[in-house]
């Protein structure tokens, strides 16, 4: 499957095959995805670009069919990577992107300005269940962080940075959102806080959910218990790959996902 959406979904292929043969040295790279998105991607970030234009490591989890001009949220957008994968799969998409480290959102404000068709708005700030500050940490030695988390893993990220938060009812709040069509989570550990603490009413105006998972020091911190929560709550889920969750509302849209 990589190669067919290599093929279907990246105008420019050929540049793939460059650099996995070694043929060109060039740093960023640029993508040319369907609908006239681009995407620039430095060498270090090459891997996670390809899990999600390659490998489909988020839409493998959709479990139904995104409607038209959808509302999408990304939490953890990084380097802004799935909010150019919902730009160019899902035109018309409203994208909320939050990425509090300030090297990662300046590359995502480099790819929102490289399309600036798509309907994408930046935060920087994280996403948690509680507004204010929240303490990070993360590797010094890497230059496009991703693994800024809440986790401190014994000395193995050895700086730590007080970043802007905001919670998932003030995002909806704040945005006018009445549905989130896609939620998107990739936070490193904040994602039980987010949904845990999340009101019932917001957590009903959510469709589905595509998130990575990370394993945390609680005993409701992992897939499986997040994965119950979610189907308490009237969601249907799916794990995938090693880390990946999806989840859904069934009966909504109708029961056809967009791999």
């Amino acid at each position: 499957m990589r190669y067919i959406r290599l093929f279907r979904d990246i105008s420019n292929w050929w540049l793939h095959f460059m650099v996995k043969f070694g043929f060109t040295n060039q740093d960023p790279l640029v993508f040319k995805i369907r609908n006239n998105i681009k995407v620039e991607v430095p060498r270090r970030l090459l891997p996670e670009f390809k899990d999600i234009f390659m490998e489909g490591c988020y839409s493998r989890g959709l479990g139904i069919r995104v409607p038209d001009n959808p509302t999408v949220i990304d939490i953890g957008a990084n380097a802004g990577f799935f909010s150019l994968f919902a730009a160019a799969r899902f035109p018309g998409a409203r994208i909320y992107s939050y990425e509090p480290i300030e090297i990662n959102y300046s590359q995502l404000m480099r790819n929102v300005d490289l399309n600036e068709r798509a309907n994408i708005r930046c935060f920087r700030k994280a996403v948690f269940s509680h507004s204010g500050q929240l303490s990070l940490h993360y590797d010094t030695i890497d230059s496009l962080s991703t693994s800024a988390t809440i986790l401190d893993h014994a000395g193995t990220q050895d700086r730590t940075i007080k970043v802007s938060c905001i919670t998932l009812p003030e995002i909806f709040n704040e945005q006018g959102i009445e549905r989130c069509d896609i939620l998107k989570l990739d936070c490193e550990g904040s994602e039980y806080d987010i949904l845990y603490k999340c009101p019932l009413s917001c957590l009903k105006m959510i469709s589905q959910i595509v998130a990575e998972v990370h394993a945390g020091k609680e005993a409701d911190h992992n897939r499986e218990a997040l994965e119950a929560f979610l189907e308490l709550h009237g969601f249907s889920t799916r794990r995938y790959s090693r880390h990946m969750l999806g989840a859904w509302r069934p009966g909504i849209n109708g029961q056809h996902g967009n791999h």
